[in-house]
């Protein structure tokens, strides 16, 4: 018998969203979230419709636009959005396309062979994500224009003057009430567009950012254009790592009406770093076309190894075959399957065997009409599996030494009472000292503390089992409770099955050195431990800059406005002479006692922490190879065009 006083379930009580409505009520099933991933997500869908028309061979540039009110357009000259009647739905085909799910060009095969895009839900869902959006066609010798708002049409499809051009001009302007963040980050917009460049040879691409000035008065922007392709690409992906062959080996192909490119070049580097892409979309998780090249890669090298008896005393894994291996993988697909409806990973079976094929054609030629080269990545492969053993056999013996003694956590660390990984986190602190300090304030139900001594291994630069075999670093293993292990190919995988705090901060002085040691730290969480990072438990604390003081009334800042604003407004609380104001420079934690260090930095209530991110992993590889790596003059480059945001002690 029903409870009377449960609410009743009758037809009325089933929601059937119509046209939109389903965009607007769960925009992360359409778009993966709506943080800056997501908001940038609406960026790629409306690119997405113009790089198609040029893989249609109808478009020959993109324009990008950011605008002051953080309205974004984008400008190309394709076919233009037909504008004609749409016989089924009885009106243009261009209010169609803006407004209808899963309406476009992209289901007719004769229209675009292959696209990406979300399959006719992007542009209308960008348009249903938006409080404003305008689409102009320049079509027919004539500008044809409507305005929508949250998807629904202000106004009819009409002609608004005359054009001897075609093309498309999207402008849109995110729902704030849809989105945390609307402001749209020039860096991470730039570095794609840099990536498409390479992805479509000979396409012209251009950014324009109308809220940032040059010092001449112009707006900031860039235009990239490439004519090397994925071979261009990987040594741009390269630049601050030593090369083992003089370029890198470039495949093409095509089967069964899919096309292959593939570009590899291998380094001095310990790291493996392949990109892949399928329809211009970045497949972040890989699937079957990294399968392929993977296979190929493997069969390959060990045939000629066997062949050239180039193996006697090792066994090489899967994994041995590809470290300093630098590639991308870009496959152009006419029906992909993807696995989530951000396309994170290939599903078509049919793809793991074209890919296998087309690049085992071109390295089995390389490898035998170029021996010298070939001898130079066989002879890698064999200290990569040598090296392999010995880093097997230093994990076991931390771990072994773990079992040994009982708990196996370090000596110095202080653990917090809570055995709850989802309230636990870990301040990893730089030096002894601060340590201490920080020992003194936290809290203890929740807190844990371990300091780290100066500055750990740089492992961008160390042979895997020197890594386990430092101590810092085998303290942070043990502390965390992961461990790297090995599956049936040989890959080593990260457990984190019993991992002890889901949050791992970093708290560095904030000067040089303890930058320095932040950027040490992150290189090993994003080389080792990059699921922390991705899964989002890695931060970075943020202590005070500044204690500004007046009297008994005194304020912490973050940063010089808060310091201009606090020595303003308590100089003028005081006597209204900012002389009579005293301001302290924080430059080490150990300046500040337990109770200050807590308030500022520790207290849940009151600090800041920053959340480390992966946006773009094929930038965050190149960024952190490039600081961490052997190569001067990339990094010379680098801080010359970012000294300016720096702040940088004496």
């Amino acid at each position: 018998m029903s409870n009377p006083n449960t609410p009743s379930y009758e037809a009325s009580n089933i929601q059937a969203l119509e046209g939109l409505e389903a965009v607007r009520m769960r925009p992360g099933m359409y778009i993966g979230s709506t943080d800056l991933k997501g908001l940038h997500h609406l960026v790629w869908e409306v690119v997405d419709n113009s790089i198609d028309e040029h893989l249609a061979g109808h478009c020959t540039q993109i324009d990008l636009i950011i605008h002051p009110d953080n309205k974004l357009t984008v400008i190309d000259d394709g076919r233009g959005i037909p504008v004609g009647q749409h016989e089924k739905l009885q009106k243009s085909a261009l209010e169609v396309v803006m407004t209808v799910l899963h309406a476009g060009g992209k289901f007719d095969k004769d229209t675009y062979k292959v696209s990406g895009g979300l399959h006719g839900v992007g542009v209308s869902c960008v348009n249903a994500l938006s409080d404003f959006m305008k689409a102009e066609v320049h079509r027919e010798g004539k500008i044809w224009s409507q305005e929508y708002s949250k998807g629904i049409p202000q106004t009819e499809v009409a002609a608004v003057g005359k054009s001897d051009k075609t093309g498309t001009t999207i402008t849109f302007h995110p729902d704030p009430t849809i989105f945390s963040n609307i402001e749209f980050k020039y860096e991470a917009l730039s570095n794609r567009l840099k990536e498409l460049s390479f992805l479509n040879r000979g396409l012209k691409l251009t950014i324009t950012d109308e809220r940032q000035k040059n010092t001449d008065g112009t707006f900031v922007s860039e235009e990239f254009i490439s004519e090397g392709g994925l071979a261009e690409f990987v040594k741009y992906l390269d630049e601050s790592r030593t090369p083992l062959i003089e370029k890198p080996i470039f495949v093409t192909g095509k089967e069964e009406h899919v096309e292959v490119e593939v570009a590899l070049q291998y380094n001095t580097s310990f790291s493996e770093n392949i990109y892949s892409f399928v329809n211009n979309i970045n497949t972040r998780e890989g699937g079957t076309h990294v399968n392929g090249f993977k296979m190929a890669v493997s069969r390959l090298l060990k045939k000629y190894g066997d062949d050239n008896n180039l193996f006697k005393k090792i066994k090489p894994s899967s994994e041995d075959f590809r470290e300093g291996l630098t590639a991308v993988v870009s496959v152009k697909v006419p029906e992909p399957q993807f696995k989530g409806q951000t396309k994170g990973e290939l599903g078509n079976s049919e793809v793991t065997g074209i890919v296998s094929r087309c690049v085992g054609d071109i390295l089995g030629h390389y490898l035998e009409e170029n021996p010298r080269e070939a001898k130079r990545i066989v002879d890698k492969v064999v200290l990569a599996a040598t090296a392999r053993q010995a880093a097997r056999k230093a994990r076991e013996m931390v771990q072994r030494k773990n079992v040994l003694t009982g708990s196996g956590l370090p000596g110095k660390l202080a653990d917090c009472a809570s055995k709850d990984p989802k309230e636990c986190e870990i301040y990893l602190v730089e030096g002894d000292s601060a340590g201490g300090t920080a020992k003194q304030g936290r809290d203890r139900h929740f807190q844990a503390i371990m300091p780290l001594r100066g500055k750990i291994l740089n492992v961008e630069k160390a042979l895997e089992h020197k890594i386990y075999e430092n101590e810092e670093i085998k303290n942070i293993f043990t502390a965390l409770g992961v461990s790297i292990e090995e599956n049936n190919e040989g890959e080593r995988i990260l457990n984190t099955q019993k991992l002890r705090y889901h949050k791992v901060i970093i708290m560095c002085d904030a000067d040089v050195d303890g930058s320095h040691i932040v950027t040490l730290i992150l290189t090993f969480f994003f080389r080792f431990m990059r699921p922390l990072v991705e899964q989002g438990y890695i931060y970075i604390a943020a202590p005070p800059l500044y204690l500004i003081k007046a009297g008994k009334k005194f304020q912490y800042c973050w940063n010089e406005e808060e310091r201009k604003e606090a020595v303003a407004r308590l100089a003028k609380a005081k006597d209204g002479k900012e002389g009579s104001v005293k301001i302290q420079r924080y430059k080490g934690l150990g300046e500040m006692n337990a109770g200050q260090l807590w308030e500022t930095t520790m207290d849940p209530d009151t600090r800041f922490l920053h959340r480390v991110s992966i946006e773009d992993a094929l930038e965050a590889d190149r960024i952190f190879s490039m600081l961490m790596g052997d190569e001067v003059p990339p990094r010379r480059a680098f801080i010359e065009k970012n000294a300016r945001y720096a702040n940088v002690d004496a």
